[in-house]
């Protein structure tokens, strides 16, 4: 049964922080007197079932990421490892990492997930499983000129963390290697290659991905409404 299954859990820190306009990974900005990524890294301590975490981040800031991690003495075994050149390689490589039967992918630079939230993906019954949000806006295909309409309420805004079949996920992923497809996220690419039902649960508005300045104001607002990063 995946209720009972052992996790390893993949937490992506490999932004440089191009649109943030800094020359340093994203992960390292301080929430409230502590680098992003921990915020993420206490959730996760509290996790009896995640067994392992892997962490995928540029080679030049590993020890700098070993370093801060250190100071903080958790207990969950974190291997952290040269990330790839783009997200999607640094997935599979943190994939490779992996020795537990289901898997969790998440990003370093979405601290608002709760400790619950955590919790309701491994709970969830299906063993593939993400988070998303409805669209409150209207959707239009195209660049310069519109090209196509979009049902907005046939789309899903996908969030991260996400649950796999690890063997499954890693399978998908070598076949878009051998393909040359890329994809932004693993829903997609998992779908694309095996076609079979990833449960959508019910998202967070307050689990935002801090990428860009703004970010960084929104962030702070919602760190100060202490709800969201007590659980």
């Amino acid at each position: 049964m995946v209720l009972l299954s052992k996790y390893s859990l993949v937490l992506l820190s490999g932004g440089i922080g191009k649109r943030m306009q800094i020359n340093i990974p994203k992960q390292f900005l301080l929430l409230a007197g502590k680098p992003i990524f921990i915020h993420v890294l206490e959730k996760i301590e509290r996790l009896h079932q995640v067994e392992e975490v892997v962490m995928p981040c540029p080679v030049e800031f590993m020890e700098k990421t070993e370093s801060i991690i250190g100071e903080y003495g958790f207990h969950t075994p974190i291997k952290i490892i040269e990330g790839g050149s783009s997200r999607q390689e640094s997935v599979y490589l943190g994939l490779l990492q992996c020795s537990n039967e289901q898997v969790i992918i998440h990003e370093a630079v979405r601290p608002f997930i709760t400790v619950e939230g955590f919790q309701e993906l491994i709970n969830e019954r299906s063993e593939d499983a993400i988070f998303g949000l409805d669209i409150p806006f209207t959707v239009l295909k195209g660049k310069e000129f519109v090209e196509e309409n979009l049902e907005r309420s046939q789309l899903v805004n996908v969030q991260l963390p996400h649950k796999y079949n690890t063997s499954k996920l890693l399978y998908a992923h070598e076949c878009a290697r051998q393909d040359r497809e890329e994809f932004t996220e693993d829903a997609s690419l998992y779908f694309h290659y095996f076609q079979s039902p990833i449960a959508i649960l019910k998202g967070f508005e307050e689990n935002i991905k801090i990428t860009k300045p703004i970010d960084r104001i929104i962030a702070e607002a919602i760190y100060k409404n202490s709800v969201y990063m007590e659980g």
